[in-house]
């Protein structure tokens, strides 16, 4: 069984536990890790994931770019809480060779290598829509554009692949039909999707459409990093995660005060995931002094 506790806004998990922390975090309860927390008893890791737009905090009008005029549309939608958000939707299954876009505005990166997009969308079953052509679809496409600068206008980039880069084709596992509608049943889709290396200061993400009736109901685009840590008597600092899903990104650790070095080089190595792996050297407390707080503080022996 898995239970729910609210603190300050990270994920914290262990074994049939889960606490939501703060921050988009997710805390892995490891036998091995140590970090300054509040409840200094934890041995935890932290993977964080750190959010540079997320559509479903919007307030008003998301405002993104539509190409051409009748296609994509915003709208006022609901999520699978029932909570109001803005959601941009399409449905010209009607016509063929369609060909519809809508572009996020300028993203800046912050410094990651990598990102992740997550979108949650419904698709409409096409065999559920009466004397459908068959060029109805039930995917769409994910595009990204890197710039410097907020340099996109109505005409650039050119909606087409390349200048955009695409991404993936994304479907649906579940699609909605007329019945569903009318029990109003949600059949909400997430998909998350990661691209690197980036290099630019920041990107565009676009969405085509070619024949679909879907509705693009939330997209979170965030990037992940391996937070500050304490292992093996070291400390270690917040490091951004690789260009790629595969990488592995050393940091170099510092003992703890009045820790000294027995093994070294003392490293530690964040993968793509933002999560702490593969530890190298240690600290040991100098003599007179003791580890305590599960060896984040050598504490001096009293008198």
């Amino acid at each position: 069984m898995q239970s729910l506790y609210k603190c300050t806004g990270i994920h914290i998990k262990h074994s049939a536990t889960v606490l939501k922390l703060g921050a988009d975090c997710l805390i892995h309860f490891l036998n091995s890790l140590t970090l300054f927390t509040p409840y200094p008893q934890l041995l935890v890791s932290i993977e964080c994931a750190n959010v540079l737009m997320d559509s479903t905090t919007a307030t008003a009008e998301l405002g993104w770019t539509i190409y051409p005029s009748l296609g994509w549309e915003e709208v006022s939608g609901y999520d699978e809480n029932m909570n109001t958000i803005r959601t941009y939707q399409v449905c010209n299954v009607f016509n063929s060779s369609q060909n519809n876009w809508v572009r996020t505005k300028y993203i800046r990166r912050r410094g990651a290598q990598r990102i992740h997009v997550e979108m949650k969308f419904s698709v409409r079953d096409c065999s559920s829509i009466p004397n459908i052509p068959g060029s109805c679809k039930e995917t769409f496409n994910l595009y990204y554009f890197e710039s410097d600068s907020d340099t996109a206008t109505k005409v650039f980039p050119a909606w087409m692949e390349n200048p955009w880069i695409k991404v993936d084709t994304i479907a649906a596992d579940e699609s909605f039909s007329q019945v569903d509608l009318g029990g109003r049943v949600m059949k909400i889709n997430r998909e998350v999707r990661s691209f690197g290396p980036v290099s630019r200061n920041g990107f565009y993400l676009a969405f085509q459409d070619y024949g679909a009736c879907m509705s693009l109901i939330a997209v979170r685009v965030f990037f992940r990093k391996c937070p500050r840590v304490v292992r093996n008597g070291a400390v270690f600092p917040e490091t951004l995660s690789g260009a790629e899903s595969t990488s592995l990104v050393a940091a170099r650790g510092t003992c703890i005060p009045n820790g000294e070095e027995v093994d070294v080089p003392i490293k530690l190595y964040c993968n793509g995931d933002g999560e702490w792996l593969v530890p190298i050297g240690r600290c040991m407390c100098k003599a007179g002094h003791e580890a305590v707080e599960n060896g984040t503080i050598c504490r001096g022996e009293l008198l």
